[in-house]
């Protein structure tokens, strides 16, 4: 058992030397001397006379002065010298030499007789004593009796035995913990201000636990700093002032040792630009064990392109015992084409609980067509909370024809914001006739960021016809994600507005990504601006994408152009691409071809 420096009471009239060792300011005077050095050694000299003084009178048989003696002597660490001395004096009743005496047995290994003395003197009405003797009663498991003298302590204003009294509490899940931490908070105990805050921010009192961990971070907590600088961030939403708080407090944090806080700092410094600073302090927090920093590292590497450093910072998470550096070594492996190891890693990760990881080596395996040692993994990622392993287990069983269970963990992954589990459940509601549900759905799905599901929500509401604004809105979300009937449908709007330079910009967009109505309409709209050349290479590119307009309005020009037999070609084509009036069209055309070739 520890017994805090705060268990050693002053003699009486006992005084001790300045806490950080010297007399004051280093100043060198005019005589050439450290005037530092010279007040030390005029202390040292003071504090040898003051000891012989006091053991000329315990000697004497004074009690008092044996008991200063002894204290002196304990406080230096001579606990040979100071143990006769402190015997007598707490055999003449004197309660700090018996607190003192059961410190310095106690700290040479004789617990049982420390503990008669504490008692002795707690009994007597020392605090210091009745918490020492609370903490030994507490570490041999005597709890009801650790209690009474924690207590003891605690009301006759000893901070540490109120900290301590509270510590007891919380462990037993007692209620009345928090009342004690705040008795040693409030008297100047940052631990106990720390943990006051805890109790706080766990019960939803961020305002009140914020306080407490100011309190404690002023004193130096570097957890508490580290603390108050994540409710900062939380609650900055994007308000400068307080991000740079937050930053303050983190950077305190982690001057004063805390590697998490040294990690979050450099997250705050990422998300506002400065990657070379967030750079240096994941650095810090990585190599000082911290495995997140250390993934965050590897993380920036393998954006620039490093790999061999992005491996290194990911093996460091994983000695950090982190298994996020597993399934970012796997991801890293993957996306170098090394399939074989990026599944061992994806492995290794899966059997630690990682959920991803299970996700990822379910989709490896499946890819591979082993559905029947995916589907474990999948299952496994799902009940671990992954929400792609829930949709994947969807899209498992859907493929199996076993709808109903494919429902279920589509609307689980739904519910946890997945766009594309949504939009199955839409497809399904829409298929049932259920126009309101299918709404609801594909409204969800545009949310969790699917593309599809905002074409088809723009769909259902152009169909609808009293939602004009809503339905231009999501064909732009889903246009933006470069969703191609989505710039299809945009340019379309555009060019029935006038806005024709809007129109050829989405139009243009959707054919270089290969949608063969996009070629179509662009040729359309550059042959109306006299753009003839660049319009037959946008119908030519439409009509070997099977587009059937575009191979009949090919044919066409080739007729007016005086050429017979390419025209006929197109034709052809467009009679095979269809749809059925272009077909028809196209036949009716050929016929012609045919007549005036004959003739």
């Amino acid at each position: 058992m520890h017994v805090p420096a705060g268990g050693l009471a002053a003699a009486p009239g006992a005084r001790g030397a300045p806490s950080d060792g010297s007399a004051g300011p280093g100043v060198e005077s005019d005589t050439g001397f450290d005037s530092a050095s010279f007040e030390t050694a005029l202390a040292a000299r003071e504090q040898a006379a003051l000891e012989a003084r006091h053991r000329r009178a315990a000697d004497g048989g004074d009690p008092d002065a044996a008991a200063r003696l002894g204290t002196l002597l304990l406080r230096r660490g001579d606990l040979e010298d100071a143990e006769p001395y402190l015997r007598g004096a707490a055999a003449a009743g004197l309660r700090a030499a018996a607190n003192n005496l059961g410190v310095l047995l106690h700290q040479r290994g004789h617990r049982a007789e420390a503990a008669q003395w504490w008692r002795q003197a707690a009994v007597a009405g020392s605090a210091p004593a009745a918490h020492a003797l609370g903490l030994q009663l507490r570490d041999q498991g005597e709890e009801e009796a650790a209690e009474y003298w924690l207590h003891f302590a605690a009301d006759h204003g000893h901070p540490l035995g109120a900290y301590a009294l509270g510590d007891l509490m919380e462990h037993r899940r007692d209620v009345r913990a928090e009342r004690w931490f705040k008795v040693s908070a409030d008297a100047g105990h940052r631990e106990a201000a720390y943990r006051l805050a805890r109790m706080r921010e766990a019960a939803g009192d961020k305002e009140t636990a914020e306080a407490w961990y100011r309190i404690a971070a002023a004193r130096s907590h570097a957890r508490a700093a580290l603390r108050l600088g994540v409710l900062l961030e939380d609650r900055a939403g994007g308000e400068q002032a307080l991000l740079e708080e937050a930053a303050r407090w983190y950077r305190q944090s982690a001057q004063n040792g805390e590697p998490r806080a040294a990690c979050a700092l450099g997250y705050l410094l990422r998300d506002g630009g400065d990657l070379v600073a967030a750079a240096e302090w994941w650095q810090e927090a990585a190599e000082a064990g911290d495995g997140n920093a250390a993934n965050a590292l590897g993380a920036l590497h393998a954006s620039r392109g490093r790999a061999a450093e992005a491996e290194r910072w990911y093996r460091s998470a994983l000695e950090a015992g982190d298994q996020n550096g597993a399934f970012n070594l796997g991801l890293l492996c993957a996306g170098a084409g090394r399939d074989q190891q990026a599944e061992q890693w994806y492995r290794r990760a899966a059997y630690a609980g990682h959920r991803e990881a299970c996700n990822a080596l379910a989709v490896v395996l499946l890819q591979r067509g082993d559905e029947s040692g995916a589907e474990p993994w999948f299952s496994k990622a799902a009940e671990a909370g992954s929400v792609d392993g829930a949709f994947n287990l969807g899209v498992l069983h859907a493929g199996r024809g076993e709808h109903r269970q494919a429902q279920e963990w589509y609307a689980r992954a739904a519910a946890e914001g997945h766009g594309e589990a949504a939009l199955q459940l839409a497809v399904v509601q829409e298929q049932r006739g259920n126009a309101a549900g299918a709404l609801e759905r594909y409204r969800q799905a545009a949310a969790g960021g699917s593309a599809e599901g905002a074409f088809r929500l723009a769909s259902v509401l152009d169909r609808r016809g009293d939602a004009d604004a809503e339905a231009e809105h999501w064909y732009a979300v889903a246009a933006d994600a470069g969703h191609r009937r989505a710039q299809v449908r945009m340019g379309v709007r555009a060019a029935e507005r006038g806005a024709l330079e809007i129109a050829e910009s989405w139009y243009r967009r959707a054919a270089e990504a290969g949608s063969r109505s996009a070629a179509f309409n662009l040729g359309l709209l550059l042959a109306r601006q006299d753009s003839e050349a660049e319009a037959m290479l946008w119908y030519t590119r439409a009509a070997d994408a099977g587009h059937g307009r575009a191979a009949l309005r090919l044919a066409l020009l080739a007729l007016r152009r005086g050429e017979p037999v390419q025209a006929e070609g197109w034709c052809r084509r467009a009679a095979d691409y269809g749809p059925a009036e272009v077909a028809e069209r196209a036949g009716r055309l050929l016929g012609a071809l045919h007549a005036e070739l004959s003739a």
